[in-house]
């Protein structure tokens, strides 16, 4: 049996007024969500090519998303993610991801490596690694802000190349994102 509670009026804590229960939504706006809500979500598009690198410098994969926050003090939750493959001759292979927002670092990681040692493979070392990378950033703006994922190889074996994601297929590149959630402040 489903239970119901009828009341006339609510009365607050202080007893300073009365909470009207119909239509508590309407007209909601984000300056009246309470700290911690999400105000909206931003995807990437689907990246149409697989990108590779041979420098140390990074570079972009072409993964970008832009949002523009409603308040200075809104926070943006990025999480980015995919897969990707470094091949090399030599041991030490390395691959680095980061995710910048414009200019500005706001979280990397060593996505893919190997430490062999045995000498060089005589095939090439070909070494596959999923990508996850999110951190809170504080933009402090209310202007559009872009984030996009970049790439390179790194370690102390430089003859190698990155590839991002790790297959050109259409359904591997699908799941390239980066996805940006505002959060109030």
């Amino acid at each position: 049996m489903a239970s119901k509670i009828k009341v006339d009026t609510l009365e607050t804590a202080n007893g300073s007024g009365t909470i009207a229960l119909s239509n508590q939504l309407s007209g909601m706006t984000s300056a009246s969500m309470p700290s911690g809500s999400v105000l909206q979500v931003v995807t990437s598009a689907d990246i149409s090519t697989q990108t590779t690198s041979t420098s140390t410098s990074f570079s972009d994969t072409g993964v970008t998303a832009t949002i523009t926050p409603t308040s200075t003090s809104s926070k943006i939750f990025a999480v980015a993610s995919s897969s990707c493959m470094i091949k090399g001759t030599s041991y030490n292979v390395e691959a680095e991801h980061r995710v910048l927002r414009g200019s500005v670092e706001i979280t990397a990681a060593l996505t893919a490596y190997d430490y062999w040692s045995g000498g060089a493979p005589s095939q090439g070392l070909l070494l596959k690694a999923n990508v996850h990378l999110s951190n809170l950033d504080s933009p402090a703006t209310t202007s559009a802000v872009t984030y996009k994922i970049q790439h390179r190889v790194t370690g102390t074996n430089y003859s190698a190349t990155t590839f991002f994601p790790a297959s050109n297929s259409a359904n591997i590149k699908k799941g390239c994102r980066i996805t940006l959630i505002e959060i109030k402040g």
